[in-house]
């Protein structure tokens, strides 16, 4: 799968949450975490994170949303249960994607909320343990973006394996300034 993306908290009040999260994210195969707002007690959360996420995965910590730094061209993307949020299965996920979970209990603050390029929210009839909300929203990034073979109409699996991928013919590109041989200049 090309592109990447990280995961973050705002305002996280159970550390054993947030380490489930971040060991979900280190098996998705996130580039890295943040929290916003919140201080991630390691010691606490590796009781979750069985795999020590955070010693292999870059974790950033922003005392509050004014401090938020994302890579360049990295789209922030705040999941939430609001009525003007985009329906998760019907959301194309950036290629550059940092997805945001507010604290349990509670929302995304307004102002992190106004940063966010996109906000999706997951169809439940109610609001989901933090950890369970950002594994099906990076579940879905990896079926939407990852090469899957096609569903079967019927149930079960696919007949027949995926293809292999076949690579194209080399981009050629001028550079900027010359002219190729054999024309006007």
């Amino acid at each position: 799968m090309r592109g990447y993306f990280g995961i973050g908290v705002e305002g996280i009040s159970k550390q054993m949450n947030a380490g489930s999260l971040f060991r979900t994210a280190h098996a998705f195969g996130a580039s890295f975490l943040f929290t916003v707002g919140a201080v991630y007690a390691r010691a606490e959360g590796r009781r979750s994170d069985t795999s020590d996420t955070t010693e292999h995965l870059p974790l950033y910590e922003f005392a509050q949303v004014g401090d938020l730094a994302l890579p360049k061209d990295c789209m922030l993307v705040g999941v939430e249960l609001l009525d003007d949020a985009v329906t998760l299965p019907s959301f194309r996920h950036p290629p550059q994607a940092a997805y945001v979970l507010g604290p349990e209990r509670g929302a995304l603050s307004p102002a992190l909320t106004a940063l966010c390029d996109h906000v999706v929210k997951i169809p439940t009839k109610f609001s989901v343990n933090l950890a369970v909300a950002g594994a099906i929203v990076m579940y879905d990034r990896l079926t939407s973006l990852g090469r899957f073979a096609s569903r079967p109409v019927a149930p079960g699996g696919p007949s027949e394996d995926l293809p292999p991928h076949v690579f194209g013919e080399p981009v050629r590109r001028r550079k900027r300034g010359k002219v190729p041989p054999g024309t006007a200049g």
